[in-house]
Order: C-alpha cells, then sequence, then structure tokens
C-alpha cells in the first residue's frame, strides 16, 4: 500500500515539477512585469520573511547619504525601507513601468507611518530608457526584476550610464519567483554588459550579486 502511495506521490510531483519548468521556461522566453494583482503580495509580512528587508539592503550595500534607484520598485516593497536607510541627505527614485504599480506604492505612502519620508521621488520610466543624466545613482538594485525585462542587456546598459562611477549595481533572485535566474547566469549577463563582479551573498535560492561599474 505505502509502495503505491509513494508511487502515486511522485508521479504527481513530477508532473506538478514539469508544469512549473515548461511555464518558467516560457516566462524566460517572453519576460513580462509582474501584475499588479500581486502587489500586495510583494508588499506583505510573509514576503519580508521570505525575503528580509534588512538583510537586502545590507547585502546590497546601501548606506546613509546615497541617492539609490529601486529600478522596478512595483509596489513600494522595499522602497520605503531604502529611503529610511539612506536618511535625509539621501535620495531614493522609485521606478516602475506600470501605472498600477506605482498608484499603489503612492497610496501607501499616504499613511501616517509614512509622512517623514520626504526623499522619495517616483518615476514611470522603461528600464531600457532611463529619464537620468549620466553618472546620477550611487547604487541601482534590482529585486525579482531583472529578468522581467524584455531587453535585460540594453537595460543593464542603461543602468551602467546613469551610475557614477565605482557605482553599485546590486541584483537580488529568490527561487520562488517564476523569473529567478541562476547566480551564473546573473554573473554573465552582468559581466557582459561591462559590469565587474565584486561579490555574491546569500545561498542557492535566494543570494543578492553586487557589482561595480567599470
Amino acid at each position: 500500500m505505502y509502495i503505491v502511495l509513494i508511487i502515486i506521490f511522485a508521479t504527481i510531483a513530477t508532473k506538478l515539477l514539469y508544469k512549473e519548468l515548461k511555464f518558467r521556461q516560457e516566462r524566460h522566453k517572453n519576460p513580462v512585469p509582474a501584475s499588479p494583482k500581486g502587489g500586495p503580495f510583494f508588499d506583505s509580512r510573509l514576503r519580508k520573511k521570505l525575503q528580509p528587508t534588512e538583510l537586502i539592503l545590507k547585502r546590497s550595500g546601501i548606506t546613509k547619504g546615497m541617492t539609490v534607484l529601486d529600478l522596478g520598485c512595483g509596489s513600494g516593497a522595499y522602497t520605503t525601507d531604502t529611503a529610511r536607510a539612506v536618511g535625509k541627505n539621501g535620495l531614493v527614485y522609485a521606478v516602475d513601468l506600470q501605472d498600477e504599480m506605482l498608484a499603489q506604492l503612492k497610496a501607501k505612502l499616504q499613511k501616517e507611518e509614512f509622512h517623514n519620508l520626504n526623499n522619495i521621488k517616483i518615476v514611470k520610466a522603461n528600464a531600457s530608457k532611463l529619464p537620468f543624466k549620466p553618472n546620477t545613482f550611487d547604487l541601482v538594485y534590482l529585486i525579482d526584476v531583472l529578468q522581467e525585462i524584455p531587453n535585460s542587456l540594453k537595460a543593464l546598459i542603461e543602468i551602467k550610464r546613469v551610475l557614477k562611477p565605482n557605482g553599485i549595481l546590486a541584483i537580488t533572485e529568490y527561487f520562488m519567483d517564476p523569473d529567478f535566474a541562476f547566480k551564473s547566469a546573473t554573473v554573465k549577463l552582468c559581466e557582459k554588459a561591462g559590469f565587474i563582479k565584486q561579490n555574491i551573498q546569500g545561498w542557492f535560492f535566494f543570494y543578492t550579486a553586487r557589482f561595480t561599474r567599470s
């Protein structure tokens, strides 16, 4: 009886795994932004437990006084924490392509707990054509975003343009995200765009890769 149950379970698990792999394969072939419907989850306590804010900001290298680009900010899951991390002398540009995502971020900033944050600028823009001058940012970070960009290489070259000399690019990936990319793939893509790998922190299914502008 137990053997039969194990066989049934293994068969179901194999089918589910196959469907998941096919789904991810299609996502990588045809990248699309995350749906605004997922905004509440992206900014939820559960997600913060899975991908702790303090850990990501530390791995990324965000410090006080920085001018930071939160690219693909979505509903602002990490935007407000970044604003607090850079302090009153720092500045955070929250950039996303989708109006609905930015509307969720604007609504979030209306809450009383965020009224003292005056260092966030919300900008609608395409990652492959950023409306910023060269050498603007100390640091650019993307959390579960890079593989959602249709032309990720072009976006990385554009990020390189707006980063200051020796500026930091931080890419965070989480395995549960359908657009997850392995460390090797992230490094290869960023190096192709002209970035130099600084370090990678984390483990297989949750890591932050940090690069500097060459």
